[in-house]
C-alpha cells in the first residue's frame, strides 16, 4: 500500500469543534468530500482515510518536477520556495563563540560557535544579511594579573608560536600566587596602567590580544567557522562611561545604602526587579556576564552595533545559564528609550556533560579537534570498507566534525545531554559518519557512471516505492528549511537529512543503476544526483564539509 502524498484533515476544515463531533461523522464526511472532489492532470488518485482525504500526484509529473527543481536549483533548492516569499530581508547582527584570552575554551564556547555558525548559515542561504561577531573577554581585571604574569613567567617566542596554549599556562601560574598582596598590588598597577594607556602596558595586552585572534582564526577555520569582526570588552572602554551618564540623566541609575548601583526594572517601580549595573566602589564594570550584573559594556556593545550595522534582529547565542541576564539586558535598554532591544533575541543551549580527551579535560577547541580527529582514523583503519583515500587525516577530521554537530544537533538546543565519542562516531545509526558515508557513497555511484550532465532524461520509470520514497521526502526540503528558520532550530534539518540518507540507503540497494536497462539506469542516476545534491545542501548549512571519499 502507498502512502499518500499530501493529507487533509477534515476536522480541521468544519465549522464545529472536534469535540463535538464524532470520530465517525468525522470518517462519512471524509468519504463524502472525497467522492466529490475530482482527479486532474496533477492529482492522480483521492481517497478517504480516517477522518482524512489523501491525495496522490501523478507518479510521472512527482518525479519530473521534483528532479527537474533540485538539479536546477542545485545549492538553492529549497530555499526559492513560495513558503519564503513573504518573509523579509533582513540584516542581522549574530554574536557567538566569544571566548576569553588566557582562559580555558570550554565546551559551552564549542556549542556556542557551532550553533552561532548554523544560524548564520541559514540566514545568508535565506538572503539575509549577516554579521558575524566573536565578542572576546579581553579586559578587566584579570588582565591586570595576566600581565604580571607575562613578566615573571611570560616567553615571547612561545607568545608567538603558542599564544592560546602559553598565555593559560602563565595565567595559571600567576593565579597561585594572586592571593599574595605584593602580586595583587602590582596586578591593580598594570591594569590601572592599562586603564590609562600606558604605551608599554598596552603593547603587550595588544600582543596578548593580537596572537590569540590569530591563532583563533587558524583553529575556526579548521572548523569551518570565520567572523567579520573580532570585537571585545576593551572596545568598550569610553562608550561604557557614556552609558554610565546616561542611565544618570534619565533617573535610572539608583543607589543602595552600601552604594551599590541598580536599576529598578520592576512594573510598580517598587524594586521587586532590578539589575545590579554597578558595585559599591564603581568598579563594577568589570564584572562581566558570570553573575548577574549588567556591564555597562554589553549597554554600549548593543548600541554602538545599531549606530554601526541599523540591524533589524541581534541575536546573542550562549548558555542557558545566561537567560536572565540578557532580560536584563533588553530591559535595561528598553528603558534606555531604545525601542529596538525588542528586536534582540538571545538564542540558549543547555550544557553539554562528559567531553573528555584522552588528556583529561577539555582546555582548548584545537584539543578537541585533535581528538576528533585521531580516534576517526582509527575506525577509519580498522573499518573494512575504507577504501585508499587521498588525504585521510583531512577526510577524518571532517567526517568527526559531522560526527560532533550532528551528536549536538539532534535534540532541542535547550537540552543538556551526555557526550559520548562512542555513540557520536558509530558508523551505523543516526550520525555523522553515517551522513558522510551515504553522502560519499553517493559520489563515487556518480563517478562510477560517468558524470556527464543528464539531460532528455525520462524519469516516468521511477515507479518503485522505494525511488517514491525518496522524491516524496526531496519533496519536503523547503517546509524543514522553513521550520528551522522560524525557530532557528537544527534539529529539524538533522532529522530530515537523518531520514534522506536511509531512505538513499534503501534506495541503492533496492533500484540498482549498473545492469538496467540504459533508460532505467540514467534516470535512477538522476534520483541519486539529487538525493546527494539535497543531502550535500543540508549538511553545508549546519557547518559540515561533504566528503566524497571515505
Amino acid at each position: 500500500r502507498h502512502v499518500a502524498d499530501f493529507q487533509l484533515s477534515v476536522a480541521s476544515v468544519t465549522e464545529y469543534s472536534s469535540s463535538d463531533c464524532l470520530a465517525q461523522d468525522l470518517n462519512l464526511q471524509a468519504q463524502k468530500l472525497a467522492e466529490r472532489l475530482k482527479c486532474d492532470a496533477v492529482v492522480s488518485e483521492i481517497s478517504a482515510g480516517p477522518g482524512t482525504v489523501n491525495f496522490t500526484i501523478n507518479r510521472e509529473l512527482l518525479a519530473k518536477t521534483v528532479l527537474l527543481q533540485v538539479l536546477k536549483d542545485g545549492s538553492e533548492y529549497g530555499l526559492k520556495s513560495e513558503l519564503f516569499s513573504t518573509v523579509p530581508r533582513q540584516k542581522a547582527v549574530i554574536e557567538f563563540s566569544s571566548p576569553n584570552i588566557a582562559k580555558k575554551f570550554h565546551i559551552g564556547h564549542l556549542r556556542s560557535t557551532i550553533v552561532g555558525n548554523f544560524i548564520a548559515n541559514l540566514k545568508v542561504a535565506l538572503g539575509h544579511e549577516v554579521i558575524r561577531i566573536n565578542y572576546l573577554g579581553d579586559w578587566g581585571m584579570q588582565f591586570g594579573l595576566l600581565g604580571v604574569g607575562f613578566q615573571r613567567f611570560g616567553n615571547k617566542d612561545k607568545l608567538k608560536s603558542s599564544p592560546l596554549q602559553h598565555l593559560f599556562e602563565v595565567y595559571v601560574q600567576i593565579n597561585k600566587a594572586a592571593e599574595d598582596e605584593n602580586t595583587k598590588k602590582l596586578a591593580k598597577d598594570f591594569f590601572r596602567k592599562l586603564e590609562e594607556y600606558d604605551e608599554q602596558t598596552l603593547s603587550l595586552w595588544k600582543q596578548f590580544r593580537d596572537f590569540s585572534i590569530e591563532e583563533y582564526i587558524r583553529i575556526y577555520k579548521r572548523l569551518g567557522v570565520h567572523f567579520d569582526e573580532y570585537s571585545g570588552e576593551s572596545f568598550y572602554q569610553e562608550k561604557s562611561r557614556e552609558v554610565l551618564k546616561m542611565l544618570e540623566d534619565k533617573g535610572l541609575l539608583q543607589k543602595t545604602i552600601k552604594g551599590t548601583g541598580i536599576v529598578d526594572l520592576s512594573e510598580k517601580k517598587d524594586l521587586s526587579s532590578f539589575s545590579t549595573v554597578m558595585r559599591s566602589d564603581g568598579t563594577s564594570l568589570y564584572i562581566t556576564r558570570q553573575f548577574l550584573v549588567i556591564s555597562f559594556r554589553d549597554l554600549a556593545a548593543a548600541i554602538d552595533r545599531m549606530n554601526k550595522h541599523s540591524w533589524d534582529t541581534m541575536i546573542y547565542v550562549t548558555d542557558k545559564s545566561q537567560s536572565n541576564h540578557f532580560q536584563h539586558l533588553f530591559q535595561i535598554l528598553k528603558l534606555m528609550g531604545y525601542d529596538w532591544a525588542e528586536r534582540c533575541q538571545h538564542v540558549s543551549f543547555g550544557l553539554v556533560q562528559g567531553m573528555k580527551t584522552r588528556r583529561g579535560e577539555v582546555i582548548f577547541l584545537e584539543d578537541v579537534l585533535n581528538e576528533v580527529r585521531s580516534r576517526m582514523l582509527q575506525n577509519m583503519a580498522s573499518a573494512k570498507t575504507t577504501k585508499e583515500i587521498e588525504d585521510p587525516m583531512e577526510t577524518a577530521e571532517k567526517v568527526g566534525l559531522a560526527a560532533l554537530i550532528i551528536q549536538d544537533f539532534r535534540g532541542l538546543l535547550s537540552s543538556d545531554y551526555q557526550f559520548s565519542w562512542d555513540r557520536a562516531l558509530q558508523s551505523r545509526g543516526d550520525t555523522g559518519v553515517f551522513l558522510q558515508y551515504t553522502h560519499a557513497r553517493l559520489h563515487s555511484l556518480e563517478q562510477m557512471h560517468g558524470n556527464e550532465q543528464l539531460t532528455d532524461i525520462n524519469v516516468s520509470c521511477l515507479q518503485e516505492p522505494d525511488a517514491i520514497s525518496v522524491l516524496q521526502h526531496l519533496l519536503r526540503y523547503d517546509e524543514v528549511l522553513y521550520r528551522s528558520s522560524q525557530d532557528l532550530q537544527p534539529k529539524h534539518i538533522v532529522s530530515y537529512l537523518v531520514t534522506l540518507s536511509h531512505l538513499a540507503a534503501v534506495a541503492h540497494k533496492t533500484l540498482p543503476v549498473k545492469g538496467s536497462a540504459p533508460e532505467l539506469a540514467q534516470a535512477r542516476l538522476c534520483l541519486f544526483q539529487a538525493a546527494r545534491s539535497v543531502l550535500a545542501n543540508g549538511m553545508k548549512l549546519l557547518g559540515i564539509t561533504p566528503v566524497t571519499q571515505m
